[in-house]
This record gives structure tokens, sequence and C-alpha cells, in this order.
């Protein structure tokens, strides 16, 4: 996993936009803004004792799998529009890239884009009420578990969405980080 602090281009949203000069994001600056990594090996994820744990401990009772890519997701343009609309949802997001690349944008403490670059093996936890976005990388493929805390819950709320309890919870979360 990598990340940094985007630019503002317009360009195509599968690009990297990094800033120049590049602006790293630190694990630990991700950290302070609730998002959480692990790097798992995704050949053994049907049987891997370390994704069971993780599952185990976090509550992860449900999971399934999508394949994001042109001939696989129905209305793919579509669908890929809809993921980019920066929006928060009132669970957390919990995504294992099994194959591919993928991107996930997050909003910082001042509002700033932070681009997070997903490959094979990694598996990322968005708070609830974090504004964020998700987009595929210029290879246009990724496959992605998908997990939840009990039953999946779909519904995201575009921004503007601070009328949400989560949104102000996780906003007083940030307080003294």
């Amino acid at each position: 996993m990598d990340a940094w602090y985007m630019d503002s281009s317009d360009e195509d949203q599968r690009k990297p936009h990094k800033l120049i000069p590049d602006q790293p994001v630190s694990l630990e600056e991700l950290q302070k803004l609730g998002v959480f990594h692990w790097k798992l090996n995704a050949d053994i994820y049907e049987t891997d004792p370390e994704l069971e744990k993780i599952r185990k401990e976090q509550g992860y009772s449900y999971t399934d799998i999508i394949s994001i890519h042109k001939d696989t997701l129905p209305n793919y343009e579509e669908k890929l529009k809809m993921f980019f609309e920066e929006h928060l949802h009132l669970d957390d997001e919990i995504r294992y890239i099994l194959d591919g690349r993928a991107y996930f944008d997050v909003r910082d403490k001042e509002d700033r884009w932070i681009r997070i670059a997903m490959t094979k093996g990694d598996l990322i936890t968005l708070p609830a009420g974090i504004y964020h976005r998700f987009t595929m990388d210029e290879t246009n493929y990724t496959k992605a578990m998908r997990l939840f805390v009990g039953e999946p819950v779909w519904k995201a709320y575009n921004r503007p969405a601070d009328e949400f309890d989560v949104r102000q919870e996780y906003l007083a979360s940030l307080q003294g980080s």
C-alpha cells in the first residue's frame, strides 16, 4: 500500500494524481484518520489464518467478492462514476484486494484528498463517517473481498452528509490526533 496527497487536476481519475514534488502519507498518518491497513497473502485468502484472526477480532461475519472490470461488472462505467462520488457510510468500509489494483481517496483533517493505492494482499478499513471515494487505476481491474460486521449495508450518503451522528462522532474522534 502506498498513499500520497493528491493534485487537483481534472485529468482521468484513474491516473495517480501525485503532487510535484510528491507528498507521501505514512501508515501512522492514516491511522490518525482512523484508516487501518494489513498486508496479507491473497493467494490463500480462503484458508488464511491471519485473515481469520482479523475477522474474529473485528467481528467481520459477512463477506462477499466483487470483480470490477468492464467484462464482469454490469454497467461498469456507471458504477465507477457512482463509486467516485464523495460519500460516507454509517458503518466501517472494509475491503481486501484479492487481485488487481485500485484507489481509495480519503479526506484528511484539513479536507485535502489523500490517495491510497491498493494492490493484491492489501486489506483496509475506512471508519464510519469519513468522506471517501473509490476508483480503479489504469489497469481497470480489481477483485476485492467486501467484509461486514453483520448483514451488509450498501447505502452511501453523498457529501454533504454532515448531519449524521456518525459524521459528528468521526470528527470528534479526530480532535487531539
